[in-house]
């Protein structure tokens, strides 16, 4: 297997990751932690042998200070630290060291204190690398619902209609697991690859068949 190949394995094993983490301060929203998302595709990544590279190509640091009064009426000073990060994000295949991909990417980071803004700027960059990287969705709807979602653009069978397909076939005293056999025999596909119309065609099948075969 290629490193493209792996690459493409990795992203069909994480298609949606449901926002874990809530922002309170300020205005509140949801979002993808950097645990969540490094944890969802480390261990696809882990398999098939990949290793994720980071070079900083170049950095920036731009320093913005506002004064404030306190109750006391004295002058208090904030130093805000703005850090960005132009980066190179290689993969690498495990397997064959030599073959690599590199894909150019941007980070940054905000910090106070001045010497975290490096390190925020690498754990953003990563985390919306992987999630562009791997076409990884994250909007607000639960995952159920983004699978339902996902199965009927893409023309294939629901979820709900695979159980529909599932009931109507043991319900006519076929033995559960023939039914993939028989729809591979069909339509040389899996059950969750039927298209609606195949899955209707198989259904109406089933109901008109009684002790034979559908």
């Amino acid at each position: 297997m290629n490193i493209y190949q792996k690459l493409i394995e990795v992203r069909k094993s994480v298609p949606y990751l449901q926002k874990d983490s809530q922002m309170t301060s300020g205005q509140s929203y949801k979002y993808n932690s950097s645990s969540q998302v490094i944890g969802a595709v480390r261990k696809e990544m882990d398999e098939k042998n990949l290793l994720l590279i980071t070079k900083i190509m170049d950095k920036r640091v731009h320093m913005d200070t506002v004064e404030n009064k306190d109750n006391t009426g004295k002058v208090k000073r904030t130093t805000t630290f703005f850090t960005e990060l132009d980066l190179m994000m290689v993969w690498v295949n495990g397997d064959e060291p030599t073959e690599t991909v590199e894909v150019p990417w941007y980070g940054q980071g905000i910090d106070t204190a001045g010497e975290k803004g490096v390190g925020k700027a690498l754990t953003y960059a990563e985390k919306t690398f992987l999630l562009k990287e791997f076409n990884i969705a994250t909007d607000q709807m639960d995952v159920d619902a983004f699978q339902d979602k996902m199965e009927k653009t893409v023309g294939r069978i629901t979820s709900n209609a695979i159980a529909q397909l599932k009931s109507e076939w043991i319900g006519k005293g076929y033995k559960a697991n023939a039914l993939g056999a028989r729809v591979k025999e069909l339509y040389s596909c899996g059950v969750s690859d039927l298209s609606e119309d195949q899955a209707n065609e198989l259904l109406e099948k089933i109901r008109s068949h009684k002790g034979q075969s559908a």
